[in-house]
């Protein structure tokens, strides 16, 4: 902020040098030319520039010192509009209208509009300002937001140098009409380097009064004190800006932290979410496990159940082979005989059930692979329809084209018929023309 003040303060030097420049070759100018006897309206002009000198010189050095951002509570830039509204009061004409007499400064002012296109903005909002019912009260809203703008000086040179339109409004005396008007838009130029910050909305502008207080301009050791005082306000004021920009630098800090945090707490609930997807998933798989060791399970029981039946029928066999044992000597031995049969048969039986358990695991577990492999044929079958679909699309926009293609080339090969039709029409009636005038050139 101290590098920020230097530049200021270094620009307005050369802005007030100048400014000294010109009213040291403008004074000379206009006391060359001023005849003994002092015309009033000179006088008059003469001490408006002189307090318009003041007053831009006073504000731009007051600001440069006070180093910070202008308000409407600030003395110099107070007397600074009343200078100006002086000023532009000067030489105006009365205007008539149908209750009373108008004398106001909105008129040329607002004919800034049409010779600045960028000044409709300004004008557009003074008109819609709320609590402005004087012209008066515009014409002074609109002087704060050119200042604020820093446009002040261009809006007052495109007005002046149109002498022929502010003759409607001003006597050919007034200030704005001679010489003094174009040396205070120079001066105004010095005002860019003065930031305002003026709240025109709330303020009372139709019934302020617009006193020149010339005490401001006259100095005394008092004067030097406060200048002391406000150097020190300012150096305060330096420091209670650096400490708010240091604030808003460590809020800018907070804010980043926090989107930081916010970015990591979506990011956890997304792995919250696919934690839950992936238990899901497990869950799904437990239940499957659980199914097909339950179908194990049954298969296991049916062929235990069948194993039992077996060896009850052979029980009850022996048993009926006991009891007709004791009167069959005879049968004993075929009884024996087929027990015999009978056991070699269960243990064939017992033999081929194992075979056909294993056979069914293995038959089985071929299902499994055999619906797998089934599956990613699936898969493979419909990758191969969709290219073949791909494949027919682009057959069909490839023979659409050609049909397209051929029938443009049938249309120009009409055409070239056509054409050349034409050419040998045209060339026949050229050596029809030819022998004419050959015709005609032998008989002359």
């Amino acid at each position: 902020m101290t590098f920020q003040v230097w530049g200021w303060r270094k620009e307005a030097s050369q802005v007030l040098a100048w400014v000294a420049d010109a009213e040291g070759g403008r004074g000379t100018a206009m006391r060359r030319r001023t005849p003994a006897t002092k015309d009033p309206t000179a006088v008059e002009r003469a001490n408006l520039l002189n307090m318009a000198k003041l007053s831009i010189k006073g504000l731009i050095e007051s600001a440069l010192s006070f180093g910070r951002t202008l308000d409407s509570d600030y003395p110099p830039l107070q007397q600074f509009f009343v200078v100006m509204e002086h000023c532009l009061k000067h030489g105006l004409k009365v205007r008539k209208s149908f209750l009373s007499y108008n004398k106001t400064i909105w008129g040329p002012l607002e004919l800034v509009e049409k010779l600045y296109p960028e000044a409709e903005e300004i004008g557009a909002s003074v008109r819609d300002l709320p609590g402005l019912k004087t012209p008066l009260g515009r014409a002074r809203a609109w002087l704060r937001l050119a200042l604020m703008q820093k446009k002040m000086a261009d809006y007052l040179r495109c007005l002046i140098i149109q002498r022929d339109l502010l003759s409607e409004f001003y006597e050919y005396h007034a200030l704005m009409m001679e010489e003094e008007g174009a040396v205070i838009v120079g001066l105004l130029v010095g005002l860019n380097v003065i930031d305002a910050n003026l709240c025109v909305k709330g303020e009372d502008l139709d019934s302020q009064v617009g006193v020149i207080d010339f005490s401001m301009y006259l100095k005394n050791e008092e004067d030097i004190g406060n200048k002391e005082r406000n150097v020190q306000i300012a150096a305060i004021l330096d420091q209670k800006n650096y400490v708010e920009e240091l604030n808003r630098q460590l809020n800018s800090t907070v804010s980043s932290l926090h989107s930081r945090v916010d970015s990591l707490e979506k990011s956890n609930t997304k792995l919250i979410e696919e934690l839950a997807i992936a238990k899901n998933n497990i869950i799904k798989l437990q239940e499957e496990n659980h199914q097909l060791r339950s179908e194990n399970k049954l298969i296991l029981m049916k062929t235990q159940q069948h194993l039992e039946v077996t060896k009850v029928d052979v029980e009850t066999e022996l048993q009926t082979y006991k009891h007709s044992r004791q009167g069959l000597d005879e049968m004993y031995n075929e009884a024996r005989r087929q027990l015999r049969d009978e056991s070699q048969l269960r243990q064939d039986v017992e033999n081929e059930l194992a075979v056909q358990v294993s056979m069914k695991h293995e038959i089985e577990l071929a299902m499994k692979l055999l619906e797998k492999d089934i599956h990613e044929k699936q898969d493979t079958l419909i990758g191969l329809r969709q290219q073949l679909e791909e494949v027919k699309a682009i057959n069909i926009e490839m023979y659409q084209k050609l049909q397209g293609s051929e029938d443009g080339l049938k249309e120009k090969n009409e055409i070239i018929a056509r054409l050349e039709e034409k050419t040998s029409k045209i060339t026949a009636a050229m050596r029809q023309l030819e022998q004419s005038s050959s015709l005609s050139f032998t008989q002359s």
